[in-house]
């Protein structure tokens, strides 16, 4: 069942969601050459406890860091490590949850490090603009899957392809809720929308295929022919007046 949220839960899940869009500005300052994916992710753990929170990917299903930080291929799940640093021209998409007074918040950023080439400049545009015009279509009376079209629309027409082994989903109490949210479907498809509803939109974009794989540490998800990912999260509440992003606007990039 999907929830319907009172005012005062939607506020309390927004106070989450902005400390998550807080440390994602926060681990953009940090992609830069030589920084450690590690390193990224201290970071984002010590501002999210330190705002009184907890970090909500911190032991979900056994993830162990506070932060997914996913580099060029990695399409989602990076385990930070002492062992990788940013480089020139890399893409990194962060990906970061907070939990605080019962609700969780979850948000993504895709940065570039330095200098990048022009194709991954593109995704990232892109990418951010499918999730912009997907929440725009997140509105009462209107089924999901015209938010899925949208986004799968935009990406495809700009020659990109939208990952489908992954999608987004409801959020609240728990960190992953009904509904699931394709980034690819037909326009009357999934449940429709009712004001209450709070919902993660993030779209996945591949330069390649949508083909991805997970590796052997049964986290990591890469893209199955070596091409570049994008990733960009909002946690989105549907109001009688349409959709509100309750994680904060989107931290700076160079995309």
């Amino acid at each position: 069942m999907i929830a319907i949220r009172t005012a005062d839960e939607i506020e309390r899940i927004r106070a989450s969601a902005r400390i998550v869009g807080a440390a994602l500005r926060l681990a953009g300052e940090q992609a830069r050459p030589g920084v450690t994916t590690q390193e990224i992710d201290a970071a984002v753990e010590a501002f999210i406890v330190a705002q009184g929170a907890k970090p909500s990917f911190k032991g979900y299903r056994g993830f162990p860091a506070s932060a997914c930080v996913s580099i060029n291929d990695v399409v989602v799940h990076g385990i930070p490590s002492t062992d990788r640093a940013l480089a020139e021209g890399d893409i990194v998409s962060i990906d970061v949850g907070a939990y605080k007074d019962g609700y969780h918040g979850d948000g993504a950023w895709t940065f570039a490090v330095g200098e990048v080439a022009e194709e991954s400049q593109r995704l990232m545009k892109v990418t951010r603009a499918a999730l912009e015009a997907g929440i725009a279509q997140a509105r009462p009376g209107r089924r999901l899957g015209e938010v899925s079209q949208t986004i799968q629309r935009h990406v495809e027409e700009a020659g990109f392809s939208v990952v489908r082994a992954l999608v987004g989903h409801g959020i609240g109490r728990q960190l992953h809720e009904p509904p699931e949210v394709p980034n690819f479907g037909g326009r009357r498809q999934g449940p429709t929308l009712a004001a209450g509803m709070v919902i993660a939109i993030e779209p996945m974009v591949n330069t390649g295929g949508c083909e991805v794989f997970t590796e052997a540490d049964e986290w990591t998800v890469r893209t199955r022919d070596g091409s570049r990912s994008a990733h960009f999260e909002h946690t989105v509440a549907i109001t009688a007046d349409g959709p509100e992003i309750l994680t904060l606007p989107g931290p700076g990039s160079d995309a």
